[in-house]
């Protein structure tokens, strides 16, 4: 059977990269792009797109009876840093939109629902180090909460409806095809930009602060592996754990001086965004992805910086 596939929130940083990966899987006409804000240029012509608000619940209910998706990738999403700094608007966009999309999903029989997660679930009194798919989790930022209060309604949706939701709690995630969206991560894809332009960057954490890092690459083969995944495979309906690498500040620019001897790396003091990273993991435990559905780091750092830096030398 032919798939339709409807990506809402594709301007970011993962959809830009996801719709191009699943048009050339399912064909460009089988893939609605959808975001609140115009194309941005690896959308432009490459296949259908439609606006898209998942707060205007008439117009979204419009696009699922005009397309019948059988899946739908929801990303439409407000990040940590940004969402410290709106906290209503990020609470209402990140709930109230994915409780559009799972009334939605119900009522037009959609057969598979991809929401995102992330590590900010965790907080201040979870493991730090391998963090386990089940531990304390008490975020202390609304991107946190509002993402564990989502993965909660996500498998009560497949408990009580039996949508088939599948997630996966990112960790911080780099990419060279778009510019990042507004996290505490963000600074591992800025550094990339400012070494090349400038040889120069100034870090917004302190040089020893391990997080969970994945390439795009990875974590979009990961997203489409959980759901080409059968049914029957996944164990969990809230959200997995995926772990990529972790490391510093320090060890990614000693990474890219290797490559660049020439870059210089300086820190910023009192930046608000090094709170929210004290309180994320600072390792985390994926072996229940492993084992339900195969997963499979590719990039480590050093292969990912090379990546990096080869690729937007061509775009900057």
């Amino acid at each position: 059977m032919t798939e339709k596939i409807f990506v809402i929130g594709a301007n970011g940083q993962i959809g830009t990269e996801l719709v191009a990966a699943l048009r050339a899987i399912h064909g460009a006409e089988n893939v609605i792009a959808s975001d609140i804000n115009s194309p941005n240029y690896a959308l432009r012509n490459t296949g259908p797109f439609e606006y898209a608000n998942v707060l205007d619940k008439d117009n979204l209910h419009h696009l699922f009876d005009k397309h019948k998706p059988t899946q739908v990738y929801l990303l439409a999403a407000i990040l940590s840093a940004v969402g410290e700094q709106k906290p209503k608007m990020a609470w209402d966009l990140n709930m109230t939109g994915l409780l559009h999309v799972l009334d939605f999903a119900v009522e037009f029989k959609v057969q598979k629902v991809f929401w995102p997660s992330s590590i900010a679930v965790f907080g201040p009194h979870s493991p730090q180090y391998n963090t386990p798919q089940y531990c304390v989790m008490d975020p202390n930022t609304v991107y946190g909460f509002s993402k564990l209060a989502g993965e909660r309604w996500c498998e009560y949706y497949f408990e009580k409806y039996g949508l088939d939701v599948r997630s996966l709690r990112y960790p911080g995630l780099i990419g060279w095809r778009a510019n990042p969206g507004g996290g505490t991560t963000d600074y591992a894809v800025h550094i990339f930009h400012e070494a090349l332009k400038h040889k120069k960057y100034q870090g917004f954490l302190s040089a020893q602060t391990a997080l969970p890092m994945m390439y795009m690459d990875d974590a979009i083969r990961a997203t489409l592996t959980l759901m080409d995944a059968p049914a029957e495979n996944i164990t969990i309906r809230s959200s997995y754990n995926l772990a990529g690498i972790s490391f510093t500040p320090e060890e990614i620019a000693s990474e890219i001086k290797k490559l660049m001897p020439e870059f210089e790396m300086s820190y910023a003091d009192n930046d608000p965004r090094q709170a929210i990273a004290d309180s994320w993991p600072k390792s985390i435990d994926d072996s229940q992805a492993q084992q339900d559905w195969g997963w499979q780091l590719q990039y480590d750092l050093a292969k990912m910086t090379e990546d990096m830096l080869t690729n937007l030398k061509n775009v900057i």
